[in-house]
């Protein structure tokens, strides 16, 4: 376990993950599916592609920690699994507290509903009463800046609009840990900014986990950075030193698609 792990499980944890591992099953055929069914305990008529595999980490309460990683690394899988969206195939994950995923909570929406009417929806999802909602929305509808659009049913949104909808519920949605996946990339400097100071406020009250390809921003908001590899821990440290060696690898290390290449 890394030396940022260990300092963690000092502290009061919000999250911990041993040993965790995300394998998914890959049919070339339809019928080798019913094969697996009638005749599995023979033999496997499946490809095996382990998203992730041996992930580690302890996460206190009150921390601010970057995920940071190639596309197709994993993190995306790692955050579904944090989130309850998907269950791992092996090891264990300890989260204590409510969670507001924005990922999760954008994936959960009604298209055909309003966004003021998805603020109740998610607000009900996210553990909050409609009063509290109701209360809350003023402030929800002035970050996400949709004008208009905010009466309107959220199949009408790009998906930048509905990014920001999501970000704005969690933002305002009391949760112990807020999961932030790109909502940061969307809308203009002044969005962005007002995310950036809600994260910072978030900070004193719960714990954020980050996943961004803008490093500065990741310099910015964390103290702590998660690097993902090929679905494995490569890196788990003080950011700027993580952030150092992720980029180095970027520059020195080709792109190598057989990562991607199935177990058979």
């Amino acid at each position: 376990m890394s030396t940022s792990s260990e300092q963690a499980l000092a502290q009061e944890l919000a999250i911990e993950c041993r040993d965790l591992g995300k394998a998914y099953q890959f049919y070339r055929h339809p019928i080798d599916q019913v094969k697996q069914v009638l005749l599995g305990g023979k033999k496997r008529y499946y490809d095996e592609y382990w998203a992730l595999k041996e992930i580690g980490f302890a996460i206190p309460k009150g921390a601010a920690v970057g995920i940071v990683g190639r596309n197709g690394s994993g993190k995306s899988t790692l955050l579904q699994i944090l989130c309850g969206i998907t269950a791992p195939t092996i090891g264990s994950l300890t989260v204590k507290g409510r969670i507001a995923p924005v990922l999760a909570l954008g994936a959960a929406f009604d298209y055909e509903l309003t966004g003021r009417e998805n603020c109740y929806l998610s607000g009900a999802i996210l553990g909050l009463k409609r009063a509290e909602v109701t209360a809350r929305l003023p402030a929800i509808q002035e970050l996400c800046g949709l004008g208009d659009f905010f009466e309107q049913p959220v199949k009408l949104y790009s998906s930048g609009m509905g990014a920001r909808l999501a970000f704005a519920i969690c933002a305002h949605a009391d949760g112990d840990v807020l999961i932030v996946d790109e909502a940061l990339a969307v809308g203009d400097d002044a969005f962005r900014e007002r995310c950036r100071t809600l994260i910072r406020a978030f900070r004193q009250r719960g714990t954020i986990l980050f996943v961004s390809h803008d490093l500065d921003q990741v310099m910015d908001l964390c103290e702590r950075t998660i690097w993902i590899d090929r679905g494995r821990l490569r890196a788990d440290g003080d950011t700027p030193g993580v952030i150092t060696d992720y980029c180095k690898a970027l520059a020195e290390e080709p792109d190598d698609p057989n990562r991607f290449a199935f177990m058979t």
